[in-house]
């Protein structure tokens, strides 16, 4: 039977594989994500409750075949999806609130809240 001195690296290599298996806080806290699409020049929906007080990743699909630009001054973005294409924005954390957004390209139509409760 090998002495313990002679385990002592096996037992010292599982622990250190089990510690990294261990998900870390930042793992652990998942960024929400939700959907946002551009179809006939209107946000889809066109409010969007988020929760307050959290990072969240904003999906933006653009349905269709011309570009629309994503802005909004209250949440301090801009970003230009292309016809067909989708986009990641990501944005807060928010204080309950309601933050307007618009399509730069079609405002009279392209509108919609972002809701933060």
């Amino acid at each position: 039977m090998p002495s313990i001195k002679s385990r002592a690296p096996i037992v010292f290599g599982a622990l250190l594989a089990g510690w990294m298996l261990i998900p870390t806080a930042s793992a652990l806290a998942q960024t929400p994500v939700f959907a946002l699409t551009i179809k006939d020049h209107k946000f889809e929906p066109t409010e969007l409750e988020v929760p307050a007080g959290q990072k969240i990743e904003l999906q933006v699909k653009n349905l269709d075949p011309t570009p629309e630009e994503f802005e909004s001054h209250s949440l301090r973005r801009e970003k230009v999806i292309p016809g067909g294409q989708q986009a990641t924005i990501y944005i807060g954390p928010l204080s309950a609130g309601r933050y307007e957004f618009f399509g730069e390209f079609n405002p009279k139509t392209a509108r919609g809240a972002v809701v933060a409760k």
